[in-house]
């Protein structure tokens, strides 16, 4: 079973990156206030980036990696390519 990577544009213009089985289901869980505690007090308002991986070690790795970056290079990495 695939797992993605993906990175929420928030209202507060922040961005909150996780991981996940079932992108659907974490979607609305975020959108519902029922996600992360971040999601739940900056609302998301829209998925930016996804990245789908082979195994759930690949995906937290890149997890980590996006988190490490800052709000310039994460704007350049959604405005170069949006995978799944």
């Amino acid at each position: 079973m695939p797992y993605y990577v993906y990175v929420l544009q928030c209202r507060t213009g922040g961005f909150y990156t996780g991981y996940t089985k079932n992108l659907d289901q974490r979607m609305r869980l975020h959108i519902n206030g029922k996600g992360a505690r971040y999601t739940r007090m900056h609302k998301p308002l829209k998925l930016a980036y996804v990245e789908r991986f082979g195994s759930r070690r690949e995906a937290m790795r890149k997890e980590r990696k996006i988190k490490g970056l800052n709000h310039r290079q994460k704007m350049e990495m959604i405005n170069s390519e949006s995978r799944i």
